[in-house]
């Protein structure tokens, strides 16, 4: 259980630039030492439509979201009428006086339009909450500067003087929460969020393609690769459609560029003849698939893990595959990087399922240590290659030489249909039956290196936890919470989803008293996986499927119910 921790939920309309407030006063709380978990809430809308960024901060580690609010920051007044019934009961409104409830604590400020020089408006609302906070004035007006500095000089010095006034008249307020406790000598972090950790694992992996096709939320991971592409010496191409992502993918893979893809859902939908091409001619592909509701266009912009078993049956045929399922923003760095490495290994397609809450989340990152890495080296070494070379020889662990074409003397053959060993067609059975063994062996190379769920708490717990991807921060926070009532609780978490390997947690499965998976999906797909594949069946599940990300408190309320 966190006990310092503050959420600050700030409110508006599209347009009115409170993501610009939440990203400026989540950096200025990363720099000055502080942990985030940050949601953003918002509808599939240019402008308008109800919109929040919440932070939750503390000066103790925090890794999940957070219900209840402690400061409510209105840009207009539909946020205090949808949100006042979240406010905890210390909680404090900071809104224009218009906004105002008598019922409730409020911060009304009355010049609103004149801080702002009626057009900065947000920036009024960051200096207010900043200075309720305890920030330094001058650390916060530093971070805008970096941030808004590329606007014009004369807009420059309006926004700092609008941050000046507020940080001044609310020195002069009473009313107001308590101060975030000073960081003395503030550790240095990174603000990042799942899809620019995304961004960072594939960059250090060697990624050299990426195609994609924007589509909520996975289309800032082709915006962050794009803004590096011509330091990095990588291409970035938006294809026409999903289905002309993935074959381009694939095309440049077999030419010898580490490549990645990335989509949602419903795109992902159309790049699954591609998944299986990938298969057939075993070519590696990273495919990064950000999970939002279903079915068809759903919730464009919000969260659900309802994708684990479409991503686990994609492309016909059967042809081994992993997929993992990031629970945090540095997971989503690691895992990236092992799919490049094991899409490289075994030469076929590897997935990453992420979603709405983990793209867009910030959190408070230490620096990676990137010295030691080095980057995956497509293709097979000469050495030992004899002609006639045959691209898919049968080996006895299924994978076969991978040269690249143009780069040796050797001619380089694949196919879609069904082929011998040198990569020509045939329709031969025994071929055939051949090829289907020598592409399944594959998988027992990658079921040694799958990453073992991770296992916290008491030993032959009373309540167990399952989970996997998001909901980590959540479950984990949520059996502290249990702990602290007296409850022996563990927790089990799957950062990798498939293959499963039984051995690394059907004794533990087997060893609580009780065992409850919670899942972002209104099934329990991955209850249902774990029945097929080991038989142990997980009668209890907490499910969410509203679209929004799992809280420990809604935890609690479930388990309770």
């Amino acid at each position: 259980m966190v006990s310092k921790a503050l959420n600050i939920l700030i409110g508006g309309e599209a347009g009115q630039g409170l993501v610009t407030v939440g990203r400026l006063l989540t950096k200025s709380l990363v720099r000055s030492g502080y942990f985030v978990v940050v949601i953003q809430d918002y509808q599939s809308r240019i402008r308008g439509g109800h919109n929040t960024f919440a932070v939750r901060v503390s000066p103790e580690e925090i890794v999940a979201p957070q219900d209840s609010v402690d400061l409510l920051v209105a840009l207009n007044a539909e946020t205090v009428e949808l949100h006042r019934g979240q406010l905890a009961p210390h909680g404090l409104i900071v809104g224009d006086e218009a906004f105002a409830v008598s019922d409730q604590a409020c911060l009304s400020v009355r010049e609103f339009k004149e801080l702002s020089g009626r057009k900065f408006t947000n920036i009024v609302a960051l200096g207010i909450v900043s200075s309720l906070l305890g920030l330094d004035e001058g650390l916060v007006a530093r971070t805008m500067e970096e941030f808004l500095g590329k606007k014009d000089r004369k807009t420059a010095e309006e926004n700092q003087q609008a941050l000046r006034k507020s940080f001044e008249w609310c020195g002069r307020q009473s009313g107001r929460i308590e101060k975030l406790p000073p960081i003395e000598n503030p550790q240095k972090r990174l603000m990042m969020n799942g899809n620019e950790a995304i961004v960072l694992g594939a960059l250090s992996a060697g990624v050299r393609f990426y195609a994609f096709y924007p589509m909520t939320p996975s289309t800032s991971i082709g915006q962050g690769l794009a803004a590096v592409a011509n330091r990095m010496g990588l291409i970035v191409e938006q294809g026409e459609d999903e289905i002309a992502v993935i074959n381009m993918a694939l095309g440049a893979s077999f030419a010898g560029a580490t490549s990645m893809v990335s989509t949602s859902g419903g795109g992902f939908a159309l790049m699954a003849e591609g998944v299986s091409l990938a298969g057939m001619t075993e070519t590696p592909v990273v495919i990064v698939v950000a999970q939002r509701p279903g079915p068809a266009t759903g919730l464009p912009t919000r969260t659900e893990q309802g994708d684990l078993e479409l991503v686990l049956h994609a492309g016909h045929g059967e042809f081994p595959r992993a997929i993992f399922a990031p629970g945090t923003v540095e997971e989503c760095f690691h895992v990236t990087r092992k799919a490049f490495e094991l899409a490289e290994r075994y030469q076929g397609p590897m997935f990453i399922l992420t979603d709405q809450f983990l793209a867009d989340s910030y959190r408070a990152v230490t620096p990676f240590d990137v010295n030691e890495l080095s980057p995956v080296r497509p293709g097979a070494e000469l050495n030992g290659i004899y002609e006639p070379y045959r691209r898919h020889a049968i080996t006895e662990d299924g994978v076969s030489p991978r040269l690249l074409p143009g780069l040796t003397k050797h001619l380089v053959v694949t196919d879609s249909d069904e082929h011998t060993d040198d990569g020509h067609i045939t329709e031969d059975h025994d071929v055939r039956r051949q090829m289907v063994q020598k592409r399944l062996r594959k998988l027992e190379g990658i079921r040694n290196e799958v990453v073992p769920p991770q296992i916290e708490g008491e030993e032959n717990p009373e309540l167990l936890l399952v989970s996997w991807g998001s909901s980590k921060g959540a479950v984990h926070e949520a059996a502290a919470n249990l702990r602290l009532n007296g409850r022996r609780v563990a927790t089990l978490h799957f950062s990798q989803v498939w293959p499963l390997v039984p051995e690394h947690f059907v004794g533990l499965l087997e060893g609580a008293d009780e065992v409850v998976c919670i899942e972002g999906n209104a099934t329990g797909q991955l209850a249902r996986l774990i029945r097929r594949e080991t038989g142990f069946v997980i009668e209890k599940k907490v499910l969410r499927y509203d679209g929004l990300p799992f809280t420990p408190e809604y935890i609690l309320r479930e388990l309770e119910g």
